[in-house]
C-alpha cells in the first residue's frame, strides 16, 4: 500500500499509479463502510478548502463540501464569477494566496482549451495540494468513483466489456473529460474498453494512444467503433453519455446540423436488451433524460447511477484525507 499523499496534487488519474489508486479506494470503502455505520471521520479536523466554481454543479460542489464537513474541516465555496478572477487576477495570484489561507484548493474549470491548462498552473504555484473537480480534459474524480461502483458490483475488472458510448442530448455543449478519463482509466484495470462515437465525435488522438498503451501495459484492451449496436452487444457495462465535437469544432454552439444527424444514439430498452443480461447502466449524471436515454432505462433494474452517485461522497472524501491530510 502507498501512504505518501500528502500535498500530492489531484488533477489526472494519469498522474497517480495503480498502487496510489488502489489506495485511494481502499480508504472511500473504508469511509464508505464508516458512513454507513455512523462512525465519524474527523482526519482534517479544523482545515479548509477552497471549492472554486467557474461553472455549475450538484454532485461534485455537494460531494466536496459535505465531505470536508464529515473529516471535520470547512468548505469554503467560491463562485469564481464574484472573484478577481473575473477580473482578470491570474492562476498564480490566487493559488498563492489561497494557498495562505488554508489546506487545499479545488476547482472547476472546464473552459475549451483552458481548462486544464488553469488548474496546472494554479499547482504550480500552490504550497497546498490542487484538487480537479472537473476541467476540459479531466475530471478525475467522477473516474475514481466510477472505478470503485464497477469494482464493487463486480467479482473482477479483468476482461470485464466496457462501452463508454456518445449519445445525443440538447442541454449544453458537455466537455469532453468524462468518457476521456474513463477511457484512460478502465484498461488499466484490465477492463476491455469499447469507446464508441459517430463521426466528428472524437477524442484528441494523444488520448486514444494512451488509452492504447494503458490497455497494452495492464492486459486490458481498447477499442473504438462507430457502430452504436456493437457497443452494446455483450457489454457488461454501458456508459451512453453525451459530450461535444470540441476536438473538431471549439464553437460553443449547442445544437447543430451534425448533432441533429445522431439523434438515433440513444440508450433504450431495444439497445439494452442486446447486451449481456446483467448489464449495468452507468451515468455521471445529470442525465438529459429522453435525449440520452430512456425512462425506463435510467430508472429501470440495470440502473446503478445512484450508486455511482453516492459513491462521489466516499471518493471525494478520501481524496482530501490522503492529500490534506496523510503522511
Amino acid at each position: 500500500m502507498q501512504t505518501t499523499f500528502k500535498g500530492k496534487h489531484f488533477i489526472s488519474l494519469q498522474d497517480w499509479t495503480n498502487e496510489e489508486i488502489d489506495t485511494l479506494l481502499e480508504v472511500s470503502f473504508d469511509l464508505k463502510k464508516k458512513f454507513a455505520m455512523g462512525i465519524p471521520t474527523p482526519y482534517l479536523p479544523y482545515k479548509t478548502n477552497f471549492l472554486m466554481f467557474f461553472e455549475q454543479s450538484t454532485r461534485t460542489r455537494n460531494s466536496m463540501e459535505a465531505g470536508i464537513a464529515q473529516l471535520g474541516g470547512h468548505g469554503n465555496f467560491l463562485d469564481t464569477s464574484t472573484m478577481q478572477v473575473s477580473h482578470g487576477e491570474v492562476a498564480k495570484d490566487t493559488a498563492i494566496i489561497l494557498s495562505s489561507y488554508g489546506h487545499g484548493i479545488a476547482c472547476r474549470n472546464c473552459v475549451w482549451g483552458v481548462g486544464n491548462k488553469y488548474l496546472r498552473e494554479m499547482a504550480k504555484w500552490a504550497t497546498v495540494p490542487v484538487m480537479s473537480l472537473q476541467c476540459d480534459l479531466y475530471h478525475p474524480m467522477q473516474g475514481i468513483a466510477d472505478l470503485m461502483t464497477i469494482k464493487e458490483k463486480t467479482l473482477t475488472t479483468k476482461n470485464l466489456k466496457v462501452s463508454i458510448i456518445w449519445a445525443y442530448a440538447t442541454s449544453h455543449k458537455k466537455p469532453i473529460s468524462v468518457p476521456l478519463t474513463q477511457a484512460l482509466l478502465f484498461p488499466r484495470y484490465g477492463m476491455d474498453v469499447t469507446l464508441a462515437y459517430p463521426k466528428g465525435y472524437d477524442l484528441p488522438d494523444w488520448a486514444i494512444e494512451q488509452a492504447k498503451e494503458n490497455a497494452l501495459k495492464y492486459d486490458g484492451s481498447f477499442k473504438i467503433t462507430h457502430n452504436m449496436e456493437e457497443a452494446y452487444r455483450d457489454a457488461d457495462v454501458v456508459i451512453p453519455k453525451n459530450w461535444g465535437s470540441w476536438v473538431n469544432n471549439s464553437s460553443d454552439d449547442v445544437v447543430d446540423d451534425l448533432l441533429e444527424s445522431y439523434k438515433s444514439w440513444k440508450c433504450t430498452e431495444e439497445m439494452m436488451a442486446i447486451a449481456n443480461k446483467n448489464v449495468m447502466y452507468m451515468h455521471a449524471l445529470p442525465a438529459d433524460r429522453g435525449n440520452e436515454v430512456e425512462d425506463s432505462v435510467i430508472d429501470g433494474p440495470h440502473s446503478i447511477v445512484y450508486d455511482e452517485a453516492e459513491n462521489r461522497l466516499h471518493t471525494a472524501k478520501a481524496v482530501m484525507t490522503l492529500t490534506m491530510g496523510g503522511k
